[in-house]
């Protein structure tokens, strides 16, 4: 996989922000070197924010995100400042565009106040230098540049890959639990909701870690898995298996071999497992008309015998013996008043960001509302959660508790 391949939710993300008419479009399109966004004169051009993957150097792989003008006016104008400001909930650096002849605004230092209040590395552009007579000096953090002439747009994103910190936090997905030589099963199922002619992104990103500790993976599906470890001359180091075969595998799976999921290593890898197995307990403590929040971080047709919103309420109704109240989110929806759930059921979040996770997982946390990921949810359901969180003993104590 080359730089360019590069999945989204593993990028640096950079947002642009500002008001209207700071030539922020202009200056975004300057510093990807191609036309991202429409240029206009016409204030509001941008209404939507705008997307782009791509190589920046001296960054490497990043998404670029060009936001709406945060001074827009109007019904319409206010869902687009409700949309530029989502973005920060995933923008792990945020770029200022301020007009350099007219200055900061109100709103621009309410908005230096947000950066700095949710802990996001900022810094502030000056655009329209060209136009400037003069020059008054600047604070470290910010710089005149002109996305009309290019004047400085080197110097820009220098200053942005200054403030660039790992965006998978050092994590890895199961690398860390390998030697060298040791073989991992993966079973990954074949059904009405698997993609067709492809693996869906975990399993994928799980291959190329473990390929990256020089490990060895056998996939294959849950009807197979019992001739698969008989094949084997010496058992495998680790089961890896999607959740919602989770029963029939730990079936055929010896106890001697340890047993976990994509969706719990994604849990430990981009999220916080800890709070999560922790969360697993309110399953059992629902109540009939208790909301449940069932989120996805991806968008995708929803399909007759969908996980979330058909599979997964079944599964809970079905162990916790009530009824309850659900909610669905996905893609880049999630609540920010929780007040009103009992408990959160979300996705394992391959699709987001480890920033936008970490946020979904710390709102809850501040709300005092269990949260809980797929794969911990579902073994808890089918009794398996001490045995699936055997490749991580400090895990097992929580479940004491």
């Amino acid at each position: 996989m080359g730089l360019n391949d590069t999945v989204s939710a593993e990028r640096l993300h950079i947002g642009f922000f500002g008001m209207r008419n700071t030539g922020k479009s202009t200056l975004v399109n300057a510093v990807a070197g191609q036309q991202l966004s429409v240029v206009s004169d016409v204030k509001g051009t941008t209404t939507d924010p705008v997307k782009k993957a791509m190589e920046l150097l001296p960054l490497g792989p990043v998404v670029i995100i060009d936001t709406p003008g945060l001074d827009d006016d109007g019904t319409l104008g206010e869902l687009r400042v409700q949309k530029a400001r989502q973005v920060l909930s995933y923008a792990d650096i945020a770029v200022l565009v301020v007009d350099a002849t007219v200055g900061l605004s109100f709103e621009d230092n309410a908005l230096v106040t947000l950066f700095e209040k949710q802990g996001i590395p900022y810094l502030i552009a000056y655009n329209k230098a060209d136009e400037l007579s003069a020059r008054p000096p600047l604070p470290v953090n910010a710089l005149y540049v002109s996305g009309k002439t290019g004047e400085d747009i080197h110097k820009l994103k220098e200053a942005i890959a200054k403030l660039a910190k790992p965006t998978a936090h050092n994590r890895k997905i199961v690398s860390d639990l390998l030697a060298p030589g040791d073989v991992v099963v993966l079973v990954t199922p074949i059904d009405e909701a698997a993609p067709k002619g492809r693996l869906i992104l975990p399993q994928q990103q799980t291959m190329r870690d473990i390929l990256d500790a020089h490990g060895i993976f056998i996939t294959c599906q849950d009807t197979e898995l019992k001739d698969t470890i008989a094949a084997l001359k010496t058992p495998p180091k680790l089961v890896i298996t999607d959740s919602q075969a989770f029963k029939k595998v730990a079936e055929d799976t010896p106890d001697t071999i340890p047993l976990t999921s994509f969706s719990i290593l994604f849990a430990r890898y981009k999220g916080d497992l800890k709070t999560l197995v922790k969360g697993a307990k309110m399953l059992k403590s629902l109540k009939d008309g208790d909301r449940v929040l069932i989120s996805e971080g991806c968008t995708h047709h929803r399909q007759c015998n969908d996980i979330g919103t058909v599979k997964l309420p079944g599964w809970i109704e079905q162990f916790s013996g009530v009824k309850p109240d659900y909610r669905f989110t996905s893609g880049g929806e999630f609540p920010e008043d929780l007040s009103e759930y009992k408990l959160i059921v979300h996705c394992g979040g391959c699709m987001l960001n480890g920033k936008e996770m970490e946020r979904r997982i710390h709102a809850a946390e501040d709300a005092q509302i269990p949260m809980v990921n797929y794969g911990v949810a579902i073994a808890q359901m089918t009794g398996i959660l001490k045995r699936s969180l055997q490749p991580f003993p400090e895990m097992l104590k929580l479940l004491e508790e």
